[in-house]
């Protein structure tokens, strides 16, 4: 990988397919970066619905959905990779974490500081299996936040995909020398707010750019 290369960086960002990548599984696709580093890449495709809905979704792993707003939406098709398995991508859900009392005979304005400190960054997400990225967006794997959906809670916005999508080391970035994505940073409102069919056609606008403007041999943004 070259020291270009490396220093890309993705994460929170959209990967729009080229017409020029026939990919069964990603032709025409818009892929959610949810993790980008120098050991590969991570996404879930955002608008390739599956068969199934969300309330199918809960039949299966024998849970009711007391959601109404997410009973109709569609489950989708994250990517080829553990297609058996459901992510959940969705708005940060933190919980404070209790800070650490300070010894007695502690420095009484080191103490506040630490405190202070602790305001800020001591918090976790509330679910058990859960990936923070950066842009206030969350990738949860655990069964817990499924039941906090059960139960008409959870986070407000959601996403559940079947499979991710996963790049090697460099895999991304030679796909990307070879124009079969084009890029631009992610707007949350295209994964939650937009229907499913529209979203290929958002992400392009957010480049200013509309599909038919493009060939395979356009390059990436």
């Amino acid at each position: 990988m070259t020291a270009d290369s490396a220093s890309i960086n993705l994460t929170h960002h959209f990967l729009i397919a080229m017409p020029g990548l026939e990919d069964e599984a990603f032709a025409k696709s818009v892929v959610y970066v949810c993790e980008h580093s120098e050991r590969g890449a991570l996404g879930l495709v955002i608008n390739k619905p599956s068969d199934l809905s969300m309330e199918g979704l809960f039949d299966k792993v024998d849970l009711p959905l007391h959601r109404q707003d997410l009973l109709n939406a569609p489950v989708l098709q994250g990517g080829p990779v553990h297609t058996e398995r459901g992510f959940v991508l969705h708005d940060a859900m933190w919980v404070d974490v209790p800070a650490q009392g300070a010894d007695q005979d502690s420095n009484q304005e080191a103490a506040q500081e630490a405190a202070a400190l602790s305001a800020i960054s001591d918090k976790e997400s509330v679910y058990a299996s859960t990936m923070t990225i950066p842009g206030g967006l969350e990738m949860t794997t655990s069964k817990d936040v499924l039941e906090a959906l059960s139960m008409g809670a959870g986070p407000k916005r959601v996403l559940i995909s079947l499979g991710y999508s996963a790049w090697g080391e460099g895999q991304l970035e030679s796909e990307l020398a070879e124009n079969s994505w084009l890029t631009v940073g992610a707007d949350t409102a295209v994964i939650f707010d937009t229907p499913v069919e529209q979203r290929y056609e958002r992400a392009m606008k957010l480049l200013g750019l509309e599909s038919w403007m493009l060939s395979s041999e356009v390059g990436h943004s």
